[in-house]
């Protein structure tokens, strides 16, 4: 806390000052310098939050330089919390020539604006000053604004925008050359006074005017001038500006940040149960999986049930239940044909797995065979059969006969050329005049008797034979 003195009529009086709340804390600037010149830690953005401004110039160390050619201009510091500001001190650079309108600095001041935001986005906060009066003759190089309000950021911005007009006297492009911005306020929130002493008088204000105590924000869950109305049963936030989630309790919905102290309605998930269930689950926690919704579409969220039905097959409020034995199709609608076994007709399109049971045909069983049909396929297999039974004797006698004309042909062959041997050797017996007659006898006699076949012409030929 530091003293100002100011004179006045002669009379001085001690006043106690605002802390500059900005000192040494976090800055930021849009477009760093990049052009020649001095090194980057002598135009950086803290410069302008170091606390000193002895030395306004590019060289000293102590200022911010922003890039060339831009359209607009943006630096702001972050006082880390949201704070009381009284007023706000901004130090621009003069280099060596001074203050004065050929030098080109106050150009690139005029149209300057002073914003305060909760966040890093100034349109979210309010703007406290905008120049539109000031002139390369009357803008001062310190300028001074009260500014009584609470926020987290300061920002200083400048703009230079194509196609805009603006008045005589204005720089073609945007600068920030600031070489100290001081902002004055109270440390510590729900305080307020020339010291900072003087506690909100309202016991649920979280902020109040810095100058007169009139509460500008309530402490989370309360609203109304003073703070003293309780949030409404659904809504939670500084401002109660947001709404609850799906919380089991509406009541039990956090006032500072919405979580659901009970847990989320059945179908919601997540901290402030704002989220419906992933596809394919439903109900307490989002743990229950869908049944089988007609095409594979999603259950409701809520209680899993199928607003477009069941998938064939499947019945019931979940669609979980399969058709019973019997049933199959769309709702379990249809009924089993003449199954062999009904338990194996397939809840889905009535196949039946084992087959029809006599007189039924297809794949569903219930095709009937006409009593026409049966008995020519009775009369069929006899036919068949008989025609069977009628080849095999065939083939059997075929086969019987073509063994003996077989075993015929081989003995009459084998008679033949045993004839053929003994006319020879009859022959050349005759030639010789073989005078044992008895021999011969006995030789024509034992060759009649080779086979049966010789019985007929084998004589015939011998005797011949002899004649001759």
């Amino acid at each position: 806390m530091s003293t100002t003195l100011f004179i006045h009529l002669g009379f001085i009086v001690s006043s106690f000052a605002y802390e500059n709340i900005a000192l040494e804390k976090p800055a930021y600037q849009q477009y760093p310098y990049t052009g020649p010149g001095p090194a980057n830690h002598l135009v950086e953005a803290s410069n302008a939050v170091d606390g000193l401004k002895t030395n306004l110039s590019i060289w000293g160390g102590q200022c911010v330089l922003s890039d060339n050619n831009k359209q607009t201009a943006t630096w702001w510091v972050n006082l880390t919390s949201i704070l009381g500001i009284h007023h706000v001190t901004i130090y621009y650079r003069t280099e060596v020539y001074g203050w004065v309108p050929e030098s080109d600095f106050p150009s690139r001041f005029l149209g300057f604006s002073v914003y305060v935001s909760n966040t890093t986005e100034k349109l979210q906060g309010t703007m406290c000053y905008k120049d539109t009066n000031f002139t390369l003759d009357s803008i001062p190089p310190m300028f001074n604004t009260t500014c009584p309000l609470h926020g987290q950021y300061v920002f200083f911005y400048n703009e230079r925008l194509a196609n805009v007009s603006y008045p005589v006297g204005y720089s073609h492009f945007a600068y920030n050359d600031l070489c100290e911005v001081e902002v004055f306020g109270c440390p510590t929130p729900g305080l307020y006074g020339s010291n900072c002493s003087i506690p909100c008088p309202d016991p649920n204000c979280r902020y109040c005017h810095i100058e007169t105590g009139t509460c500008q924000g309530c402490k989370p869950g309360y609203q109304g001038h003073r703070c003293e109305l309780e949030r409404p049963h659904g809504q939670y936030g500084e401002a109660c500006e947001n709404v609850c989630g799906q919380c089991i309790d509406p009541s039990e919905c956090h006032h500072v940040h919405g979580t659901c102290l009970n847990g989320c309605r059945p179908g919601f998930t997540g901290n402030h149960c704002s989220q419906t269930c992933e596809f394919g689950f439903y109900g307490d926690q989002c743990t229950q999986e869908c049944g089988n919704c007609h095409n594979q579409t999603n259950c409701r969220h809520t209680n899993g049930s199928c607003a477009s039905g069941c998938d064939v097959g499947f019945h019931g409020d979940l669609c979980k239940t399969v058709c019973e034995s019997g049933t199959y199709g769309h709702e379990c609608e249809e009924k089993c044909g003449q199954c062999k076994d009904l338990s194996k007709c397939l809840n889905t399109n009535g196949l039946c797995l084992t087959g029809c049971q006599e007189g039924y045909h297809g794949d569903v069983c219930k095709t009937r065979t006409s009593p026409k049909s049966d008995e020519r396929n009775r009369n069929g297999w006899q036919m068949g059969g008989y025609m069977t039974s009628a080849g095999l004797i065939m083939i059997i006698l075929f086969t019987l006969v073509y063994i003996v004309i077989l075993s015929l042909i081989r003995n009459v062959r084998r008679c033949t050329t045993a004839s053929q041997q003994d006319m020879k050797r009859e022959n050349l017996n005759s030639a010789v005049k073989q005078k044992d007659s008895t021999e011969h006898a006995y030789t024509n006699r034992s060759y009649v008797e080779l086979s049966d076949c010789r019985n007929g012409p084998e004589i015939e030929n011998h005797e011949t034979s002899a004649d001759v």
